[in-house]
């Protein structure tokens, strides 16, 4: 069961942001088979973890009335790894992105920081003390593949490559999208927004592994959630959903092919 990579730029957490956290909770724990564990986060706030297979697979929490108010959505973000959460977020602000949270710790766990990326998409950024982060990943009902949707991956492809070091290499199948690798594995891809995006902004997204995209997003639906797009099929790698929960936090949900 591979679990977290802590090199540079790895997607290391998976982290959701909603207005219901009892209901998201309920609505992934019996679509994907996960188990929550709840720790205090003071101020009658607590956070939530994701477990799967006794190995962490993301995190919850309650956005807060004034994050509401500023207009954040439901969503989830993706957390990259840092050597130094402070010198690559720096280095991010260098690089024509911004710094939306300046680094601080989160107790003994990790020292994190959110930024910007200069397309608009936001990520965050976590070095790792005593949590490391996902103890799973790339295995069924877990986040196999981290996907930036963004109007121009040239720029997105330079701002990462220069920030984390990433490989990158151009699919063979599509010819506009770009995947990202550490180590030789490749982890994600930057996804042309065209004008079927129109009103969206650019974003990072998740996707989940499951044996049966059709009958997942049928599942999902039952629970309250939302297709957006598909179920469809990928040329060379699956069958993919676009979903909603029912507070409307974007996945996707894959079957890869044999």
């Amino acid at each position: 069961m591979p679990g977290v990579d802590d090199s540079l730029g790895a997607p290391c957490w998976f982290e959701l942001g909603t207005t219901d956290q009892n209901a998201a909770k309920q609505f992934y724990t019996q679509l994907l088979g996960w188990r929550v564990t709840d720790s205090e986060m003071g101020e009658d706030r607590v956070y939530s973890i994701f477990r799967l297979k006794d190995a962490d697979v993301g995190g919850a929490y309650a956005l807060a009335p004034e994050q509401q108010a500023q207009g954040v959505s439901p969503h989830w973000m993706a957390y990259f790894a840092a050597t130094n959460a402070d010198e690559t977020a720096a280095k991010a602000a260098q690089l024509g992105g911004s710094v939306i949270m300046e680094p601080f710790d989160v107790r003994d766990l990790g020292r994190m920081a959110v930024c910007r990326d200069p397309g608009g998409a936001v990520f965050g950024l976590w070095q790792a003390k005593r949590h490391k982060g996902v103890g799973v990943y790339g295995e069924k009902n877990s986040v196999c593949w981290t996907e930036l949707a963004t109007r121009d991956t040239s720029e997105a492809r330079e701002f990462y490559n220069l920030l984390f070091g990433w490989e990158t290499r151009t699919n063979v199948n599509m010819p506009t999208y770009v995947e990202y690798g550490i180590g030789g594995e490749f982890r994600g891809g930057l996804l042309q927004m065209d004008e079927e995006w129109e009103g969206v902004p650019p974003h990072w997204g998740i996707y989940f592994l499951v044996d049966d995209c059709d009958g997942t997003a049928a599942r999902a639906r039952m629970l309250g959630g939302k297709t957006r797009q598909g179920p469809f099929d990928a040329p060379g790698v699956g069958r993919i959903a676009m979903m909603a929960d029912p507070q409307g936090a974007a996945f996707y949900v894959i079957t890869l092919n044999m």
